[in-house]
């Protein structure tokens, strides 16, 4: 089992910075911490083995601690709302339950949970319409439809209550109304109560609890909930609807919060009088359709009245609020690169982890002044690819994984650990708990697999490492051959643009950099275009777009529409961002194939073995001669620590009809793969019969280059696997030597000629 782990405040610190980190304990109340600076992260015996080194700080040293919970599931709050206890109220909504008969599922609520007093409107443990009102002494009455609610279903709901004359109706509708189908109902009692004060707030999808935490989460989508002064029946909602909105009706609103205004905020816009404005927590699920959708516009920026639902989750997460257990100045004068917070309570053995790292990246000074005498080399942090994949869980709750990566998979501690903490919430690969998919991301919780050590079930047999642990094969690379560069990251480019990058001769990616968002990819294109030389060392890059919040810090979103390989799919109308209003999924269906960023795209996946790359004709071109120098072989990379091999995992290709450069050379193109390794979908309308390697000479991989006319270049190893051979034979071997040619041409200052 994990005992320890822990979250830093952000991923990106300059030096002379503050950084905190978030510590949790499970059965001890002191821990150890140290900054080091992450060289290799794979414990592969067969490899160089895990490397750090130590950055004394003022932390070094013991630190009291103890254990830290998380509070999961989304809601809305209304602080200082009027209290509902004197008077009679209506609540209108339609709902759209994803998960009755879950347990108890709050709708609407006004309750003080240390009087136990207010009134509680949701779902029964059956799945009807239910109502709890208390004046917290004596019994709670109670009354509910007796109806289940469907699955997936748009209903009505209404309830009223008048505290004078105990009067309570409570009533629920599908709106589709299916012959035959009985889920729809109606109740009213008699329930005498003493005016009371019940609360100063309002919940929507959430219950607070004495303890401070919110439970009852609802899971579905809340549309158009109002509360109306009086007694007023369902049908109300519908005249509510209509514009202009009778004067009679008009006067008795309370609150009628209108979902489909500011949908890019975590803010729920009232239009009623008193501007009793809601504030959404963890980010519940936005520019959804309404019960209205027309399935005429797709874009919520054109018709956001069909867009006035929010899908509230039991299992959203956005930021865990954990206490700050130890906060550190870096030294104004720490290098660049990547490092991370080793905490300890104790010894490991086999069944017990009691160490963890939590990984940050030291950038650049900020004053671009301090950057004038920097490296000509940067190394591009895929963060947003490690958000995306942030506690990836599929290999726990997805069945078929064993198959898909044709071998047993085995899970580590860190593993158990996310099995038995699903507050931590999942990647953009996985699914809620309700089957909708994850479209949301953040690093303000424990990110269990971005850790050094972390051995991922994702990368192929051997190290089995994917994403940040892969990348880390090239940190070690780069400090064995004693190159000195910075580390930017994906959210610093997304903030600051091409003025962040414009003065890197070279930038050199991650194994699999991902996900982009638009600034993201107009800044690097910028660079390009400009004279840039980039090194693209992975594969399947710039495949997802993606969107950050404008106001919330580490959070990203994804919507994964038509086409690509998804593990889930966006419905119909939802395949804008709610963040920014674009519209998502892959960079390729938008207009903007990989190819014209690196000149290679995404043309294979598989997760078993890994193959090698054999010479193609290109290599002898002279423009590639000082690729090769010092490099005869026809086989390259037949050895490495992922798969066994340079080419595996993904591998992208030469496409000249999808963007990639006429002038590119293909220097080599990859051999030896299993019948694993497919053809990804984007590729085909008709399903082929053959998709896999041993019948498709197109799924392989393609060693290339090519100069742009800028004086700049492009290098792409086109292979998650190939920076898992840099370090083969004490790193003298054929991938070394030529990423070091290559590295050495690019650092040059002599521009490229076409």
């Amino acid at each position: 089992m994990l005992k320890v782990t822990g979250y830093p405040d952000r991923y990106s610190v300059a030096p002379g910075e503050k950084i905190a980190f978030k510590i949790s304990l499970e059965d001890t109340d002191r821990f150890d911490a140290r900054i080091v600076r992450v060289v290799h992260g794979d414990c592969n015996p067969e490899g160089p083995g895990l490397k750090f080194i130590h950055v004394p700080t003022a932390l070094d040293g013991s630190h009291p601690g103890r254990k830290q919970s998380g509070d999961a599931g989304s809601y809305m709050v209304v602080d200082d709302a009027p209290d509902l206890g004197a008077r009679a109220f209506t609540f209108l909504a339609t709902v759209w339950p994803t998960l009755p008969g879950r347990g108890e599922q709050t709708l609407f609520t006004q309750w003080d949970p240390a009087a136990q007093r207010g009134v509680w409107i949701g779902l029964s443990s059956q799945g009807s319409l239910a109502v709890k009102i208390s004046a917290g002494a004596g019994p709670v009455s109670e009354s509910s439809t007796g109806k289940p609610m469907l699955v997936r279903q748009w209903y009505a709901v209404a309830v009223s209550f008048d505290p004078a004359t105990g009067q309570l109706g409570l009533m629920q509708r599908n709106l589709r109304r299916f012959a035959m189908v009985n889920d729809s109902g109606h109740a009213e009692t008699q329930t005498p109560m003493p005016p009371a004060a019940w609360a100063r707030t309002f919940h929507l999808a959430g219950l607070p609890e004495r303890s401070g935490r919110v439970e009852a989460h609802f899971d579905g989508k809340i549309e158009r909930p109002v509360l109306l002064a009086g007694i007023h029946p369902i049908e109300t909602q519908e005249r509510l609807s209509a514009l202009p909105v009778s004067p009679e009706i008009a006067e008795k609103v309370i609150a009628r919060w209108d979902f489909g205004r500011e949908i890019e905020t975590d803010r729920a816009i009232d239009i009623g009088p008193d501007g009793l404005h809601g504030r959404l927590v963890h980010l519940p699920t936005r520019a959804m359709r309404g019960s209205n959708w027309d399935s005429e516009t797709h874009d919520y920026r054109r018709r956001p009245e069909q867009y006035g639902a929010i899908h509230f989750h039991h299992d959203d997460v956005y930021d865990l609020g954990w206490e700050t257990s130890v906060e550190v100045e870096l030294p104004t004068d720490i290098r660049s690169g990547p490092y991370a917070l080793h905490v300890s309570c104790g010894d490991n053995d086999e069944n017990t982890t009691r160490e963890d790292y939590l990984a940050f990246f030291v950038r650049p000074p900020r004053d671009a002044r301090q950057r004038r005498a920097r490296p000509k080399l940067a190394f591009l942090a895929p963060t947003a690819s490690y958000l995306a994949y942030a506690n990836h869980g599929e290999h726990i709750t997805a069945r078929g994984a064993e198959l898909q990566m044709n071998r047993l998979l085995q899970f580590g501690h860190a593993d158990v650990y996310l099995y038995d903490h699903p507050e931590l919430g999942g990647s953009l690969y996985d699914c809620h708990a309700d089957g909708s998919g994850v479209c949301y991301s953040s690093r303000l919780r424990p990110v269990l697999n971005f850790s050094p050590h972390y051995h991922s079930w994702l990368g192929g047999h051997g190290s089995a490492l994917y994403q940040y642990n892969a990348d880390t094969h090239l940190f070690d690379w780069l400090e064995h051959k004693g190159v000195d560069y910075d580390v930017i990251t994906d959210e610093d480019l997304h903030a600051e643009g091409y003025a962040l990058i414009k003065d890197y001769r070279v930038i050199m990616t991650g194994t699999h950099p991902e996900y982009h968002s638009t600034p993201m990819w107009d800044a690097m294109k910028a660079w390009i275009d400009r004279g840039g030389r980039l090194m693209y060392m992975g594969g399947n890059g710039w495949y997802w777009r993606i969107a950050f919040h404008k106001t919330l810090p580490g959070v990203i979103e994804v919507r994964r529409a038509e086409d690509g390989i998804r593990t889930w799919m966006a419905e119909p109308g939802e395949y804008h961002h709610s963040f920014t209003g674009e519209l998502g999924g892959l960079w390729r269906r938008i207009g903007r194939p990989p190819n014209l960023i690196c000149g290679v795209g995404f043309i294979a996946q598989g997760f078993d073995v890994s193959g090698f790359y054999r010479r193609a004709s290109d290599a002898a071109d002279p423009r590639a001669a000082f690729i090769f120098e010092g490099v005869e072989d026809e086989i390259i990379g037949d050895f490495g620590l992922i798969g066994g091999g340079a080419a595996g995992i993904e591998l992208d290709c030469l496409a000249t009809e999808l963007g990639s450069p006429p002038n590119m050379l293909r220097l080599a193109s990859s051999d030896g793969h299993s019948p694993m390794m497919l053809l990804v979908n984007e590729e085909f309308g008709v399903v082929p019969p053959n998709l896999g390697a041993d019948v498709n000479p197109r799924v392989k991989a393609d060693l290339a280059f090519g100069e742009t006319p800028s004086g700049g270049a492009l290098f792409c190893t086109s292979s998650i696997a190939w920076c898992g051979s840099l370090s083969h034979n004490r790193y003298d071997n054929n991938i070394s030597r030529i990423t070091w040619n290559v590295l050495s041409r690019f650092l040059e200052e002599q521009d490229f000629s076409t």
